[in-house]
């Protein structure tokens, strides 16, 4: 008997390997791929073959991406590494949507310090909260969202607070 293909569906890899501490937040896989699918789902494309890789990484493998591919020095909260742009790729096709690499590190001085410059109140509260908020903004940008103009980041963060809540927050 000839099995059928499974039907499409995003497909979230998350990567904790360079962690030098996985905590309870960084090992709460389940909960990443469950967001991740969530945001995917509810930006339309629940029915393709989407992969997305979220990697959680330690600040010296964020400074390193920072300082290579976007000139910036030091660790940085959250970085988006987009591969294909779904628009462009036929429906039929794999669409290999990119990286997320969020610092759980930083995120955590970001709820102490309250230095996060998002507003996480629908993310819920602490690091669990600030990480949620990194991975769907990082994953807002791999789908073309940007915040350089004022409107655009109403647009962003009002997009980012609905899908939060959504996902039950």
């Amino acid at each position: 008997m000839r099995e059928e293909p499974p039907e499409p569906r995003p497909r979230v890899t998350v990567d904790t390997r360079t962690m030098e501490n996985v905590d309870d937040v960084s090992a709460d896989v389940s909960r990443w791929v469950a967001l991740a699918e969530h945001v995917l789902i509810n930006e339309g494309l629940g029915s393709r073959q989407v992969e997305l890789t979220v990697h959680l990484v330690d600040e010296d493998s964020i400074a390193e991406l920072n300082h290579e591919h976007m000139g910036g020095q030091g660790p940085t909260d959250v970085l988006a590494f987009p591969i294909d742009d779904p628009a462009e790729v036929p429906h039929d096709q794999a669409v290999l949507l990119g990286d997320v690499v969020i610092c759980p590190e930083v995120a955590a001085r970001q709820v102490h310090f309250g230095a996060g410059g998002r507003d996480t109140s629908s993310a819920g509260d602490g690091l669990q909260g600030e990480v949620s908020q990194l991975l769907v903004h990082g994953a807002l940008h791999l789908l073309g969202y940007d915040h350089a103009e004022r409107g655009e980041r109403e647009v962003m963060q009002r997009r980012e607070s609905e899908l939060l809540e959504g996902f039950g927050n």
